[in-house]
C-alpha cells in the first residue's frame, strides 16, 4: 500500500466521521419536532449531553473496553485514556485504513447513539439527571462490552468454536451495528418506557392511543433527511477504508432500502389508517436505514429493497403493537431501531453472500444473547436509580413542561406563551 492510498483511506474515514457527528443534530431535530414544544430545551439538552459526555467517556475508558486486544472473549480492558503504540499513525496500523485516532473519534461518535435512542423514547417524563446517569452509565460499561463480543473480536465473532458446533458460517455478523448499536439502545429503550409509564394523556380510560402531535413536524422531517446522509458516514464508514467497490455498493444498498422503508411505510399507514402520515413515512425511511445496516456490504441492490420494504412494513405493524401494549414511545424509537435492527441482523442468514442455515441459527443466538444482556443491564440500571434519585418528573412538571421546570427557559421566547 502507497502512502497516497493511506492518506485517501483515512482522509475518507474522517469525512464520515463527521457525517456520523452530524447525525446527533438529526436525532436532536426529528425528537423536537415529534414532541411538544414545551419540552423543547430538554430534548435539546440531552442530546448535547450524550454527544460531550460520551466521548468523554469512550476516551476513558469505553474505546480500551470494545476494543480490548487479546482477550477471554467475553471481558478484557486495555487501560484507561488511548494506550497508542508507536505504529498508531503509520501506514502499519489497521492494513492502511486509518489512524489509531480516526480510528478512536470514528468509534466514539457511534458509542453515543445508543444513548440517544433511548433519549426519544422516554421524552417528555423522565428526569434529568436520571438520564444524564443511565446515559453515563450504558454508553461506559454495556455498549462497549457488547461491542467487544463482535467488533472487538470477541466470542460472537467465533462462534463455531465458542459453541463446539461445526457450522458452515464462521461467526455472527453485523457490519455497522443493526444490533451492536441500534438494538442495543432499542432494548434499553423498552425497558425504558415499561419502567417510566406512559405520558399523561396517551391512554383513555377505556386503553384507547391518543394522539399527542408534534410542535414541528417540517423540523422532524429535517432531521430524518439528516440522518440518512449521516448514514452514508454511518455504513460508508464501516468499510474502514476508501476501498471503491465496496464503500459505493454500501452507499448503494443503503439509500435503496431507505427508499424502500420509506414508501413500504407510507403505503403500509395508508391502507391500514386511512391517512397520508407523514410520521410513519418518516420512520419507515429510518427503518429502511436501520436494517440494511447489519449486511450493507453483502446485499445486492434488489436485496436491499426488499429488506428496505419490509423494515417500513415492520415500522408500521411494530408502532400498532407498541400502542397495543400501552407503551409510549414519542418518536417510534423502538419500532425504528429494536424492530427493525433485529429484522436487519436476522436477514443476514436469508439474503445476501453469507446466506444459510447455519448464518441465521448464529444471528439469532447472538440476536438473544445481546437481548438477555442489555435487556437485563438497562433494568438493574434504572432500577436502581429509580429507587434512589428517581426516574420521572412529578405530574405538575410533565403538565407545565421541563423546559420551564429542570431550564427555566422556553425554546421559542419570541413567540408567546408555551404551552401548558
Amino acid at each position: 500500500m502507497t502512502e497516497d492510498l493511506f492518506t485517501a483511506n483515512n482522509l475518507w474515514m474522517m469525512i464520515c466521521t463527521a457525517l456520523v457527528f452530524f447525525m446527533h443534530l438529526g436525532f436532536s431535530l426529528l425528537e423536537t419536532g415529534l414532541t411538544r414544544q414545551k419540552n423543547t430545551i430538554n430534548i435539546l439538552f440531552k442530546n448535547m449531553f450524550i454527544i460531550c459526555a460520551g466521548l468523554l467517556i469512550y476516551f476513558i475508558g469505553g474505546f480500551s473496553l470494545m476494543y480490548p486486544g487479546e482477550f477471554n472473549g467475553f471481558l478484557g480492558f486495555n487501560g484507561f485514556g488511548l494506550p497508542i503504540g508507536k505504529e498508531g499513525t503509520t501506514i502499519e496500523y489497521a492494513d492502511g485504513g486509518y489512524t489509531y485516532w480516526t480510528d478512536f473519534i470514528f468509534q466514539g461518535m457511534f458509542a453515543a447513539t445508543a444513548a440517544t435512542i433511548v433519549s426519544g423514547a422516554v421524552a417528555e417524563r423522565i428526569r434529568l439527571d436520571a438520564f444524564m446517569l443511565f446515559s453515563v452509565i450504558y454508553v461506559g460499561l454495556i455498549y462497549p462490552i457488547v461491542g467487544s463480543w463482535h467488533w472487538g473480536g470477541g466470542f460472537l465473532s467465533h462462534m463455531n468454536s465458542f459453541l463446539g458446533i461445526d457450522f458452515n458460517a464462521k461467526g455472527f455478523y453485523d457490519f455497522a451495528g443493526s444490533t451492536l448499536v441500534h438494538s442495543v439502545g432499542g432494548w434499553a429503550a423498552l425497558v425504558a418506557v415499561v419502567l417510566l409509564g406512559s405520558r399523561k394523556g396517551k391512554f383513555s380510560k377505556e386503553g384507547k392511543s391518543l394522539a399527542i402531535p408534534g410542535h414541528n413536524i417540517p423540523i422532524a422531517v429535517a432531521g430524518v433527511f439528516i440522518l440518512w446522509l449521516g448514514w452514508f458516514g454511518f455504513n460508508g464508514g464501516s468499510v474502514l477504508s476508501a476501498d471503491p467497490g465496496i464503500t459505493s455498493l454500501v452507499l448503494v444498498t443503503t439509500s435503496l432500502s431507505a427508499a424502500g422503508g420509506g414508501i413500504s411505510a407510507f403505503i403500509s399507514s395508508t391502507l391500514w389508517f386511512k391517512n397520508y402520515d407523514v410520521t410513519m413515512f418518516m420512520n419507515g425511511v429510518l427503518g429502511g436505514l436501520v436494517g440494511i445496516t447489519a449486511g450493507a456490504d453483502l446485499m445486492s441492490p434488489i436485496e436491499a429493497i426488499l429488506i428496505g420494504v419490509t423494515s417500513g412494513f415492520i415500522v408500521v405493524v411494530a408502532v400498532n403493537l407498541i400502542d397495543k401494549w400501552k407503551l409510549d414511545d414519542p418518536v417510534g424509537a423502538i419500532a425504528v431501531h429494536l424492530f427493525c435492527g433485529v429484522w436487519g441482523t436476522l436477514v443476514i442468514g436469508i439474503f445476501g453472500s453469507r446466506a444459510g442455515f447455519d448464518q441465521l441459527i448464529i444471528q439469532i443466538i447472538g440476536v438473544l444473547i445481546i437481548a438477555l444482556f442489555c435487556s437485563i443491564s438497562a433494568f438493574i440500571i434504572l432500577r436502581v436509580i429509580k429507587k434512589t434519585i428517581g426516574l420521572r418528573v412529578s405530574k405538575r412538571e410533565e403538565a407545565e413542561g421541563l423546559d420551564l421546570h429542570e431550564h427555566g427557559m422556553d425554546a421559542y421566547a419570541d413567540f408567546g406563551l408555551n404551552e401548558h
